[in-house]
């Protein structure tokens, strides 16, 4: 009896270890070229909110949009300009078919972890106070886009309007 009291103590003990290293995977040290935004800068993304998902057809690529607490709030009450320190985070899956439901095409494999941080202080490349990041993920491991931020911008300059934001609050309900 003994024996099966400590055999399943340990059996406890082993499957909470692997459940408190999973919660506790760190981000690789990576630096983006030319505004220093590391990839540990938003830790814990994982625990973000979901605002939207967007499919961009020239990738062929599955994008969730998630938000910290502060950019969260500010999405929900439909805020025209997103406040200091909010972080969004976007996530590039690419797709495939389901196995179950051919019909149906579901997230695959993460090709890259985006994120957009508001800081009026650090970031003003062309007025929009947005910092913005990008890691590639290849062959299983992650690196930091090297082309650095200027695509970003030009980018999101189309949407100056909206504070250089693509993305709109997604309702679930």
């Amino acid at each position: 009896m003994k024996k099966i009291i400590l055999l399943g103590l340990l059996v406890k003990m082993l499957w909470s270890s692997d459940i408190l290293m999973m919660q506790n995977i760190k981000l690789p040290m990576l630096k983006m070229i030319d505004n220093n935004l590391t990839f540990n800068m938003i830790e814990g993304y994982q625990d973000y909110k979901i605002v939207a998902t967007h499919y961009r057809t020239d990738k062929n690529e599955l994008r969730y949009v998630l938000a910290n607490s502060i950019a969260y709030k500010a999405f929900k009450e439909k805020a025209k300009v997103m406040p200091e320190g909010s972080k969004i985070v976007k996530i590039g899956w690419s797709v495939k078919k389901m196995d179950f439901f051919p019909d149906a095409t579901e997230a695959d494999q993460i090709l890259r972890v985006e994120y957009m941080i508001k800081d009026s202080k650090s970031f003003d490349a062309n007025g929009d106070h947005w910092g913005y990041a990008r890691f590639v993920k290849k062959e299983g491991k992650y690196k930091s886009w090297d082309k650095g931020v200027q695509e970003c911008i030009g980018c999101h300059s189309a949407v100056k309007e909206s504070d250089y934001l693509f993305t709109t609050f997604q309702d679930t309900y």
